[in-house]
């Protein structure tokens, strides 16, 4: 598979009036285009800056990062960025909510709309089109949220935790439908997320990163031998508990290190 994105030896640091504070420190990885990516690290490691890296939100102070475009264009991406809560506005219908992209960027256009219009069907809110967010559950609004982003046509999707705000079990069941969303629509996703088990079910790599300044430790590629590929059932591959267990030791003995 082609890469669509590259990362070489990415630095960010924040500044303030009491010095600097080194968040990431020569991160290099690369995905490949239609592959899904989970980052995992410690709390407060600098996931989500490398996020807004990614998103063209900041600039890197060292490093570069490359895309390869299908059309052999040198322009920025489109880049899908879904955040931890689903930021619908309730003053405004589903409806309305899911097509503010296109409106903000002025492509309300009749092809654009279908798109809306077919979305709305397949992701089961299609019925709740003139309904207010106040009104439709935990599971529901993630998927609004989707809607919204997919509705710009994104090359690449972002996702920083955004699943956290869900109970546990509506968490099982919206992370793995979305996921499954996302992989029909041919997307290419990264997801951060403290959750190991989501991580491993939903990935096709793991990128695990240290303590700050930030570096990655291990990449992690996610072979799972099952007949059922779906994100659920994958928590019962034979490979899974191993998986599990890896991950979780390179986290404990990264915050262990951490320790004074």
């Amino acid at each position: 598979m082609q890469n669509i994105l590259e990362l070489k030896n990415i630095g960010y640091s924040y500044h303030s009036l009491h010095g600097e504070t080194k968040a990431l420190e020569n991160i290099s990885f690369e995905v490949c285009e239609g592959e899904f990516v989970a980052i995992v690290g410690p709390s407060g490691c600098g996931k989500s800056t490398l996020l807004s890296i990614i998103a063209g939100l900041l600039n890197p102070e060292q490093g570069t990062i490359l895309f390869n475009n299908p059309d052999g264009s040198l322009n920025y991406p489109k880049i899908g960025y879904m955040l931890q809560r689903d930021h619908l506005f309730e003053w405004r219908s589903v409806y309305r909510n899911v097509t503010l992209g296109l409106e903000l960027h002025h492509m309300l256009t009749p092809e654009r709309l279908a798109v809306v219009d077919r979305l709305l069907v397949e992701y089961g809110l299609d019925g709740f089109r003139d309904k207010r967010p106040d009104e439709l559950s935990g599971g529901m609004k993630q998927r609004a949220a989707l809607i919204r982003t997919l509705a710009l046509e994104p090359q690449l999707l972002l996702l920083d935790e955004p699943f956290s705000a869900l109970d546990y079990q509506t968490r099982l069941m919206v992370s793995a439908d979305i996921c499954r969303l996302i992989r029909a629509a041919g997307k290419t996703m990264i997801i951060i997320t403290h959750d190991l088990s989501e991580a491993i079910s939903l990935a096709d790599k793991i990128i695990i990163l240290s303590g700050r300044p930030a570096v990655v430790k291990t990449e992690m590629p996610i072979k799972l031998t099952l007949k059922d590929d779906s994100p659920l059932a994958a928590r019962n591959a034979p490979e899974f508990q191993l998986l599990f267990n890896r991950l979780w030791e390179d986290l404990t003995h990264e915050n262990e290190a951490e320790q004074p």
